[in-house]
């Protein structure tokens, strides 16, 4: 966790006002999460921190590409990313219930650590079904495998031929 270190702002010696921060964020950084779902990454993270009298606000704006597994041919491909988000973080001596919106900070803390929020930004981004965008034209794409499946799914559309018992059953709701 050392490596994450470097992903620490230290906002109590910042002028009020909007500030910019870089991080590159590769496979190093996955490294350091033992159950990451990504594992390979090239990827630029611009952080915008607005320091404010009560509270912090963070833009980052995280572009780049992610090596994914494609969900069909399973080959390995680039996914590009381009993630948008925010963060506000407030300052109160009282404890509050923190949840998704807000991150409390007190009077003792001089420093966020970004290194969570990059992380889940970029797995919460990563698509439900991976699959390159122009199928079986990339040179990423497994040419052999798709044309298995393009051939099984040909042979199941051959086979598909009813049972006359069911035909009974078709009748009915009519």
């Amino acid at each position: 966790m050392k490596s994450l270190k470097k992903y620490s702002i230290p906002f109590t010696g910042l002028k009020l006002g909007k500030h910019q921060f870089e991080y590159t964020v590769d496979d190093a950084f996955f490294d350091e999460f033992e159950y990451s779902l990504v594992k390979k990454a090239d990827l630029q993270c611009q952080v915008e921190l607005d320091k404010q009298e009560t509270m912090l606000i963070l833009n980052f704006h995280i572009k780049g590409t992610v090596d994914a597994n494609c969900d069909k041919c399973l080959a390995q491909y680039p996914q590009p990313l381009d993630i948008t988000e925010q963060q506000i973080a407030k300052f109160s001596d009282e404890i509050i219930d923190e949840d998704d919106e807000i991150i409390t900070l007190n009077k003792n803390d001089h420093e966020i650590n970004v290194a969570g929020l990059i992380y889940e930004y970029i797995n919460v981004a990563m698509p439900f079904i991976s699959v390159c965008n122009d199928e079986g034209n990339t040179p990423y794409c497994d040419k052999e495998m798709l044309e298995k499946l393009n051939n099984l799914s040909a042979n199941d559309e051959q086979s598909e031929h009813t049972d006359p018992r069911w035909d009974v059953l078709r009748k009915i709701n009519k």
